[in-house]
């Protein structure tokens, strides 16, 4: 029994081991307040000082979401997934999501990360573990269409996440090395109760996605005043089976979804390029301007005016403050 005991405790101790590296890799990633990219394709750091409001981001992939200080919740549709040190996070598919950071101090910033994965990866793992992807479908009768889910960590998976990030510092071992453990994470994810939510992303995306193809075309077309007809019609479907297969994949309908595309492009254009309110508008496809400031008005909560001007304040402020 005592050595049974030992053992554990070393396990046990293994596992607290390799958290706190996890956790120094990504403070040492996560080096400015906000996003940080990463060289490596869809992996990105975030570190907040401070908790942050719900708003709204969006992920192009089945993806891999850590939480290695403080806590996050994401909103998508009607579900609400909270996870923290304890926990991860996999988003199944292309998502449109709303987050908010409830737990982020200065003393203890809010550090986490997000790692996109290919779903023909793991198709290929799949394939790899001799497993074909339609039997493991098969062992689940009831196919699940959530669009995330939230599982307790293991060492397993904190290992193979430990090594997939020491091997991005160094340009050889990103090479060679990061690869191998990026497949490591997907197999261990594939040996947890939740294997068949990623076995349903990569069914989702074996084929053509008509969801993510009306995505890509609102963005190319944004400038246009598109219907939602338009839309299906572009993705050869009808209307009503369009906007049905839309609002159960993405949590909205795809009015609601254009249109807060729109409205954050306009808000880019404003802030960032130094568009006219009158630009801006036709710029993201609105051929009214008053029906423009209205929406912008019920979006933002103020006229696009009145959010530049207190925005632009905001930035004097805090550039006075620093000087």
């Amino acid at each position: 029994m005592a050595a049974s005991g030992e053992k554990n405790y070393q396990f046990l101790r293994d596992d607290l081991v390799a958290a706190g590296e996890v956790a120094r890799l990504v403070d040492r990633y996560a080096e400015v307040e906000g996003a940080n990219e990463h060289s490596w394709p869809g992996l990105t750091f975030y570190r907040f000082s401070d908790p942050v409001p719900p708003h709204w981001d969006e992920v192009a992939s089945l993806s891999y979401c850590l939480v290695v200080q403080g806590a996050k919740k994401v909103r998508i549709g009607s579900e609400e997934y909270l996870y923290d040190p304890m926990r991860y996070l996999v988003l199944n598919r292309r998502a449109r999501f709303e987050v908010e950071i409830v737990e982020a101090s200065q003393a203890r910033p809010f550090l986490s990360f997000v790692l996109q994965i290919e779903p023909a990866l793991v198709s290929d793992v799949l394939s790899t573990m001799h497993r074909p992807l339609a039997a493991l479908y098969q062992e689940h009768s009831k196919p699940r269409n959530d669009a995330a889910h939230v599982a307790l960590l293991d060492s397993h998976i904190i290992g193979a996440t430990y090594r997939f990030l020491t091997a991005l510092e160094s340009e050889a071992d990103r090479a060679v090395l990061a690869p191998i453990y990026l497949r490591e994470i997907v197999y261990r994810l594939l040996q947890t109760e939740e294997r068949h939510r990623l076995i349903e992303s990569s069914r989702f995306n074996a084929c053509r996605n008509p969801v993510s193809a009306a995505i890509e075309y609102m963005k190319k077309q944004i400038h246009e005043p598109i219907s939602v007809a338009a839309i299906a019609e572009a993705v050869c479907m009808s209307e009503s089976a369009f906007a049905h297969l839309f609002k159960q994949t993405v949590g909205t309908s795809p009015y609601k979804f254009l249109k807060q595309l729109r409205l954050e492009r306009a808000r880019d254009l404003l802030l960032d390029h130094g568009y006219s309110v009158s630009e801006a508008a036709s710029k993201v496809g609105y051929t009214s301007l008053s029906h423009f400031i209205s929406e912008f008005k019920r979006y933002f909560g103020e006229t696009p005016r009145s959010y530049l001007l207190r925005l632009q304040g905001v930035e004097t402020f805090n550039l006075r403050a620093k000087s």
